[in-house]
């Protein structure tokens, strides 16, 4: 009798514990006063509203170009990554835990269309369609496949995206962790694997995706540089000349800029078959950048330094902040400021042009 006692006095708080745990995917995130100043890791203007995402499922947006802020209602807890728009009205957001989330209302609401739960799923589910229709190439490429698919779907929710963008209302991309990559023709209803299109074959993590001039770019781990090819419905691996990590892509009509790790940032203006390195003078991370118009470029970095350049990439210099700081992210408004998220949250620049 005793013993039983013990044990179900041992067994208790474990199943108090297992009643209490709540998955943050079902756990809609806490109002709270200090969203604007806790990590903020994407942020991006839609139309006059600008958004920032951040830790626990915190969205918070501004009217007034980063003066005054209100905290969004979001479905779940997870951390938010990026941000991206397709109009003033449309965005979508993904983070931790495989999520994916879309806003019709500017940003004030949202709901969740995809998870790391159901995510897996979907790719095991798809790739073996795929592979009993022969689609997948030899039987030896179909199986392994299917076998990288029906491991991703075992991990669960354990796997982030890292990047969302969209090309309009209905076409869009997600990437992420080991090659994670899916595609939207409709709104983000329904999602398509693309993680047998592109050419990755050790499965490096994909940080950034993003359209400049008329291509779509992804770039991500030891220099990776994918670029699509429409014609074939595949991204094609670039080689820049840097094998360090690459955190995003960004540039204007006439050139595309990747950076990454200890201030390297490389250009192209033929589309990605020839790249020169760009002399930043930084020797932390960049992090962010945002393009303000046809031919200014602004990058932030780890350590709160700001650059920019009105030659679409091809110079920088320095841009002198009142209160700089820790940067993850940038992002011009409709008027002469930007606004910087990162871990100690979001703030407003006015851009002196000199």
């Amino acid at each position: 009798m005793a013993a039983n006692l013990a044990a179900l006095a041992l067994a208790l708080p474990l199943a108090a514990s297992a009643a209490s745990f709540q998955d943050v995917l079902d756990t809609p995130a806490k109002e709270s006063a200090l969203a604007t100043k806790s990590l903020l890791n994407g942020v991006v203007s839609a139309g006059k509203r600008v958004v920032a995402v951040g830790q626990r499922g915190h969205i918070v947006y501004s009217d007034d170009e980063g003066k005054s802020w209100r905290q969004a209602g979001v479905p779940v807890s997870s951390d938010l990554l990026a941000v991206t728009f397709s109009s003033p009205q449309k965005g979508w957001v993904v983070g931790h835990d495989g999520v994916v989330l879309h806003t019709a209302d500017g940003g004030a609401t949202w709901v969740k269309q995809l998870d790391g739960r159901s995510a897996g799923k979907l790719m095991a589910s798809f790739y073996a369609k795929q592979a009993a229709t022969g689609e997948l190439g030899s039987p030896e490429q179909s199986a392994a496949l299917f076998d990288e698919a029906e491991r991703l779907a075992r991990q669960g929710a354990e796997n982030p995206f890292l990047d969302v963008w969209f090309a309009d209302d209905n076409t869009g991309f997600i990437v992420g962790a080991f090659n994670l990559i899916f595609r939207t023709g409709d709104g983000g209803k329904n999602w398509e694997p693309w993680f047998h299109r592109t050419e990755n074959p050790t499965r490096m993590h994909l940080y950034a995706v993003r359209q400049v001039g008329g291509a779509l770019y992804i770039s991500g781990e030891q220099g990776l540089v994918l670029k699509l090819d429409e014609a074939g419905n595949r991204f094609a691996a670039m080689d820049t000349g840097y094998k360090g990590t690459y955190f995003g892509v960004n540039g204007s009509k006439d050139a595309v800029v990747v950076f990454g790790l200890r201030g390297n940032a490389y250009r192209s203006i033929d589309g990605g078959k020839q790249w020169a390195k760009i002399e930043t003078g930084l020797q932390d991370g960049i992090t962010g950048a945002t393009s303000c118009g046809d031919n200014r470029l602004i990058l932030v970095s780890q350590s709160g330094r700001m650059l920019a350049s009105d030659d679409a990439g091809e110079h920088f210099r320095p841009v002198k902040l009142d209160q700089p700081g820790p940067a993850s992210a940038v992002a011009c408004t409709s008027g002469d400021v930007v606004v910087i998220a990162g871990p100690r949250g979001v703030r407003a620049h006015a851009f002196n042009n000199k």
